[in-house]
């Protein structure tokens, strides 16, 4: 059986009229009448009784009607299926990110991509430290990622959507609350709460290298396994950290003041990251949509 001639047998079954149904098809009669045949020989069955009079459904007509409307439906369903995730309206990507700054953002992403594309599922994943998300990108294991990365692998194509820089965050009673901007060499007597050292973790690296420059090596007080925690800690006057800008653009922490770095902190751009060349016309649609909700960042007048 093929859908031409299961579509022709429906029509027939309607019409019980081979000439009104070779109108409806837009066939000639003898197209409609060989389209029978050929069905009837691939089922060994009859499926018309034919007279100069009427035709009519055999029992075998009758019990294929209901099948052959399901297989239709499934036809068309499986065209558009295909048509669909051809044009990126389905599909599904797996979405790596880190850091506490790029939770409010991968919530607007996700917002846009179910409103406009309800058939890209995301599968979101959280991760403490970027360098695992960017190597997930580059060997396949994710198709998108936000994050801040020290270095790009070759197979990675990355678009910055943001331009960060690094605040202090200190308890709102601390000495340095009310201050406008602070210096990392007024940070020297400190004591730090940071993440678990981790080989390209962003934000521990200028910990050290800001501390260095200034002429002292951060107390470390205290490790911890996450943002939140860090920062839940700093509003329990255990200690100061630093993070990024966007922290307190995108989230309100009881008790906790971040106060901007003055020191030369060099780029330190949030990206997006997919692989440079990918055959997924649904990551095609995320990207675009990215770039109507994150346009890239202006530069700076001088």
């Amino acid at each position: 059986m093929d859908v031409k001639q299961i579509r022709t047998f429906l029509v027939l079954a309607e019409e019980l009229h081979f000439g009104h149904a070779a109108e409806r098809l837009r066939m000639t009669q003898p197209q409609v009448s060989r389209l029978i045949r050929n069905l009837e020989q691939s089922l060994s069955a009859q499926l018309f009784e034919r007279s100069t009079r009427s035709v009519r459904l055999t029992a075998a007509g009758e019990a294929l009607v209901e099948p052959a409307r399901n297989i239709l439906i499934s036809h068309r369903l499986a065209d558009a299926a295909v048509k669909a995730a051809g044009q990126g309206e389905v599909g599904h990507l797996r979405f790596a990110f880190t850091g506490i700054a790029t939770h409010t953002l991968v919530g607007r992403l996700s917002k846009l991509v179910r409103s406009t594309h309800p058939g890209i599922q995301l599968s979101l994943q959280s991760a403490t430290f970027a360098l695992p998300s960017i190597e997930g990108v580059a060997d396949g294991s994710f198709d998108l990622a936000f994050g801040h990365w020290p270095f790009i692998p070759q197979a990675v194509e990355t678009r910055m959507i943001a331009e960060e820089s690094l605040v202090i965050a200190v308890h709102k009673n601390h000495p340095l609350a009310d201050r406008e901007s602070v210096s990392m060499a007024e940070l020297k007597d400190e004591e730090f709460i940071t993440l678990p050292p981790n080989p390209g973790s962003t934000t521990i690296e200028r910990l050290y290298a800001l501390s260095q420059a200034a002429g002292f090596s951060p107390n470390v007080v205290q490790v911890a396994p996450d943002s939140w925690t860090i920062l839940s800690l700093v509003g329990a006057e255990f200690g100061c950290s630093v993070t990024v800008s966007s922290v307190p653009d995108n989230f309100t922490f009881s008790n906790v003041t971040f106060i901007p770095l003055e020191d030369d902190q060099g780029p330190f751009p949030l990206l997006m990251a997919w692989r440079k060349y990918y055959d997924s016309p649904a990551l095609r649609e995320v990207l675009r949509l990215s770039e109507q909700l994150f346009p890239a960042p202006t530069e700076p007048s001088l």
